[in-house]
């Protein structure tokens, strides 16, 4: 089984919108990827986030924490081939459009809040989703 460090973004607009990504035909999370050789977390997360949004002008407000899960497919299950380290990162933004560059994440969306944890796709970020204090959006 392969371990990875993955680091990510939980996004808010000044609308009050979350952005979600789809990755593949119907996987829907949180912006995210892989951390470069060289890269720190906070740096690969506004990386996927620019790469899988297109939002450029984020503001960090605070780190979130970490949780593990396995790779996801595209029912919610587990691809116990790779395990994941994810670091999540909360930001902020003005941007209201979004643009995504990366062909495997071709669709990004402003979710409410209170339909976050319906869209996600995979358990154990529905998991990490319900564990925040959603007074800090």
């Amino acid at each position: 089984m392969e371990k990875t460090e993955v680091a990510g973004g939980i996004i808010t607009n000044s609308s009050g919108g979350v952005a979600l990504v789809r990755n593949g035909p119907d996987f829907w999370g949180f912006p995210k990827g892989h951390i470069d050789e060289g890269e720190d977390a906070l740096g690969a997360a506004k990386r996927e986030i620019e790469e899988e949004t297109g939002l450029q002008n984020i503001t960090l407000v605070k780190e979130l924490g970490s949780y593990g899960r396995y790779k996801g497919t595209p029912l919610g299950g587990d691809d116990t081939s790779e395990h994941k380290t994810i670091h999540m990162f909360l930001f902020r933004t003005e941007e209201e459009k979004l643009a995504p560059k990366d062909s495997s994440n071709p669709e990004a969306r402003w979710v409410v809040p209170e339909l976050v944890g319906e869209m996600l796709t995979h358990p154990k970020d529905k998991e990490f989703w319900r564990s925040l204090n959603l007074g800090l959006l």
